[in-house]
């Protein structure tokens, strides 16, 4: 059975306390994967732009941009948020737009855990 993308709406209705029944864990799931990578993402475009000045591309190339600059660092820790953005992307990408997810529970933990080593490395920098 694909994904019943309406749950989002019910999802969104239960963050800000208008749900009529609770959405249900596949959209939490999905939701967590989106919002996980977008944490690990806009902590490491703000990184670089304010501590090295970066002019961040407005829009979608952001996203490749800031992935890129990480990468292309001497420093094996910057390096290493590049690869770790390129995976939480991916996962989001596929949270976001496929009506089948395998493994979307261990997806879920793995991204959690992926994102917040992301923000641990840059506090650290």
């Amino acid at each position: 059975m694909s994904f019943q993308w309406s749950e989002y709406l019910t999802l969104a209705r239960e963050l800000i306390g208008q749900a009529g029944s609770p959405a249900g864990q596949e959209a939490r799931r999905r939701a967590a994967v989106s919002r996980a990578y977008y944490a690990a993402f806009c902590e490491s475009r703000n990184d670089l732009r304010e501590r090295e000045g970066h002019r961040i591309p407005v829009g979608g190339r952001a996203h490749q941009y800031v992935r890129d600059e990480f990468k292309k660092s001497a420093d094996r820790r910057r390096k290493q948020v590049g690869y770790d953005l390129d995976r939480l992307r991916s996962d989001r990408n596929t949270a976001d737009y496929n009506d089948h997810v395998a493994g979307l529970d261990a997806m879920t933990k793995a991204d959690l855990a992926l994102a917040g080593k992301v923000i641990s490395i840059l506090s650290g920098l």
